[in-house]
């Protein structure tokens, strides 16, 4: 379970609802590795499925997505270590430091879209422009069954005991 939360804060904060997971005061747990690369083996072949690449695209796309992808999920580490630190601090942070905070979670959103900008163009010379377009869809549509499979197993979990 504690891989299946880590995963929906990854996959959140990928989205508008990323500014609202920012609120919490706990960490993601870590993950387990091996749970954590079934899970990118998993998407691996969802998106592979998807995009229905060539061989020799398949070759040249996945070492610039996986490169794209640690990318991706430092600066979501960094954004989220950020925020979380500032709401520990709570109202004990001054003005400035509170500012400082604001300011930097708004660097590192900059950054995740510089970088996503960086790749795009790169994916596109690899795989061509109507396959970046389905590959933001494929990992859109297999965040929402990531999503899908959460919310089945927390509605299957027993109520915690009072």
């Amino acid at each position: 379970m504690r891989t299946w939360t880590y995963l929906l804060f990854l996959l959140l904060a990928t989205t508008a609802g990323a500014p609202l997971l920012a609120q919490e005061h706990e960490p993601p747990p870590s993950p387990n590795g091996e749970r954590l690369r079934e899970i990118k083996a998993q998407k691996a072949a969802y998106l592979t499925a998807k995009l229905a690449l060539t061989p020799q695209q398949a070759e040249r796309f996945w070492p610039v997505y996986n490169e794209y992808d640690e990318a991706q999920d430092a600066l979501r580490r960094s954004r989220f270590e950020n925020m979380r630190n500032a709401n520990r601090q709570g109202s004990a942070l001054t003005d400035e430091e509170a500012r400082n905070a604001l300011k930097k979670g708004l660097d590192l959103r900059q950054q995740e879209v510089d970088l996503e900008r960086r790749y795009t163009d790169k994916f596109i010379t690899h795989i061509g422009a109507v396959k970046t377009l389905e590959l933001h869809k494929a990992e859109r549509d297999f965040q929402k069954e990531v999503l899908r499979r959460v919310k089945e197993r927390m509605e299957d979990r027993p109520p915690p005991p009072p």
